[in-house]
């Protein structure tokens, strides 16, 4: 079964403190006699993992701890009745994550100082991830899609489940209250009826003025959840919704075109396909805008693709976006306080891949990464990025 980290969960384990961190990536097999291999891989990386936490001086006591969740795996049988393309295991010693993916990864085991998450970044970055907003009057749903899946979110707890919701806890207007009845009326001020939903649009000032304040409730409870996002967001509905909630709507990445129709009667794969013929031309637009802001910048001092240059810049905060080649490694060591980079031609004790740093960091301060071929690179160099002033 298919689990793509949200960006919550890829903060999570991008923010860790306590190590070692031990990541783990393997191809594996779905159905057949080739699903033997999938126990077998795992049981070589794991020895590989332990030989790496002995290399660096951890008691045994400790290892055989950070090992057993893993180890357990290796004999937890339903676990490989949902496998998909490939698998990736995170262990700390405060964390245990494993995620099913639909791609198939290179065959390694990383124990570094941080976890090692350059292999999962294509399904989640640049142009792999967006939320659709699915209203109407009845129920408020919020979905998380990739390229690749889509599921349904929990809504925080300030976000009303419906119309009648929002309206019972209406803050600035303590005398709109919703009332059951056999005709379905909800009473408004002066005992005047407001807000009956039939045919087709909004009807009179007091049923736009009753849905505006209902979505400026959606529009502050989801403000939590997406305030550090940057994935575009696209509405579905009844198309006479999508102007009065652009109105209400402070989230600056909204989709100006929406997905039409009534949103309680369409599965989440279909809103998902639908989705997607929307927002993949516009994440290739945001790509090709990046790639020429790039060139743009070259002779400014604002584009750069060194890396000794970019994973400090990504560091303070300075890269506004990375172009990244997903085959290329470039291993070495770089130290924050006293910004003193290394640069090694082959992985050695205790390096990082520091294409990885450069990713991982341009994404905690809110840059954006975009995973592409060598061909397409600015430069054919392995990294390339726009830099903040």
């Amino acid at each position: 079964m298919m689990h793509i980290p949200s960006r919550s969960e890829l903060r999570a384990l991008m923010e860790q403190r306590i190590g070692p961190y031990i990541s783990l990536f393997l191809p594996t097999y779905r159905a057949g006699v080739d699903t033997q291999q999938n126990l077998l891989r795992l049981r070589n990386l794991i020895r590989e993992a332990e030989y790496h936490l002995l290399l660096n001086n951890l008691p045994v006591p400790q290892v055989e701890v950070l090992l057993e969740p893993m180890r357990g795996l290796l004999e937890n049988e339903p676990f490989w009745l949902h496998q998909d393309d490939g698998l990736a295991v995170f262990r700390s010693p405060d964390l245990f994550r494993t995620y099913c993916l639909p791609g198939r990864f290179k065959e390694q085991a990383v124990v570094t100082r941080h976890f090692y998450l350059k292999p999962l970044l294509p399904f989640l970055v640049g142009d792999g991830r967006f939320y659709l907003l699915a209203l109407s009057h009845n129920h408020i749903r919020l979905i998380e899609g990739t390229r690749y899946s889509a599921s349904e979110v929990a809504l925080p707890e300030g976000v009303p489940r419906s119309l009648a919701e929002a309206m019972r806890y209406d803050e600035s207007d303590n005398e709109l209250q919703y009332h059951s009845s056999s005709s379905g009326a909800v009473v408004g001020k002066g005992g005047r009826p407001a807000i009956v939903f039939h045919g087709q649009g909004i009807g009179t000032d007091d049923e736009k003025e009753q849905l505006l304040r209902y979505f400026q409730q959606i529009d502050r409870g989801l403000h939590a959840l997406l305030r550090d996002e940057q994935a575009p967001l696209i509405l579905v509905g009844v198309a006479y919704l999508f102007p009065l909630y652009r109105e209400a709507n402070t989230y600056p990445h909204l989709l100006e075109e929406g997905v039409p129709g009534n949103a309680d009667r369409v599965s989440l794969e279909t809103l998902h396909k639908q989705a997607w013929t929307i927002v993949g031309s516009s994440f290739l637009q945001m790509r090709q805008e990046a790639a020429a802001r790039y060139k743009e910048y070259t002779a400014t001092g604002r584009a750069s693709h060194t890396v000794r240059e970019i994973v400090p810049a990504a560091y303070y905060g300075r890269v506004e976006s990375l172009f990244l080649e997903a085959e290329q490694e470039q291993w070495g060591t770089f130290n924050p306080a006293t910004r003193i980079l290394h640069v090694h031609l082959k992985a050695r004790f205790n390096d990082d891949d520091l294409l990885d740093v450069a990713a991982t960091q341009t994404l905690l301060h809110g840059g954006s990464v975009y995973m592409v071929e060598r061909v397409d690179m600015p430069d054919e160099e392995p990294l390339a990025a726009v830099l903040r002033y």
